[in-house]
């Protein structure tokens, strides 16, 4: 038996006790994993938002960060089991003047998937773009829901 370094990149720590698993992270980025490039929005990967998971008794709450996008620009679809968030974005501005033309672009794009547990609704998930954050609500499944212990009288 061998030891091997563990290593923790995620942002928003240890994904495994809420049952989420983050596809990105199958593949390792050298380059992007010590933060060479990255900003105060992303999470130090290239094109990739900084995502929030909260877990309540009968919901999940994601919140993926994405400042000045419209909601028109995403696409989001579940597909074998996971939530795939695309959003793309592009625009352009021409000045024409006398002696010259002036010409600005720009574009944006990310992709985001995330394998959803098995306990999750996936007919009722909802989305909501709203200042910059695009959030979801992902219903549990009733047989998931936590409980109140049931008390067993002694005969």
């Amino acid at each position: 038996m061998s030891l091997v370094k563990f290593r923790n990149r995620r942002p928003f720590g240890s994904l495994i006790a809420s049952d989420f698993f983050d596809m990105d992270d199958l593949f390792d980025n050298r380059l992007m994993s010590r933060n060479v490039v990255g900003d105060r929005f992303w999470n130090g990967k290239r094109g990739e938002p900084a995502l929030n998971i909260k877990e309540t008794d009968d919901h999940f709450e994601i919140e993926l960060a994405a400042p000045g996008f419209a909601k028109k620009d995403f696409n989001v679809t579940i597909e074998d089991g996971c939530l795939n968030i695309e959003a793309e974005k592009s625009v352009s501005k021409e000045e024409k003047e006398e002696d010259y033309t002036r010409r600005e672009f720009s574009y944006n794009s990310f992709e985001r998937s995330l394998q959803l547990p098995e306990s999750v609704k996936e007919e009722a998930i909802k989305a909501q773009y709203k200042d910059g954050i695009l959030s979801f609500n992902l219903a549990k499944k009733e047989e998931a829901k936590k409980r109140p212990p049931k008390i067993i009288q002694i005969a």
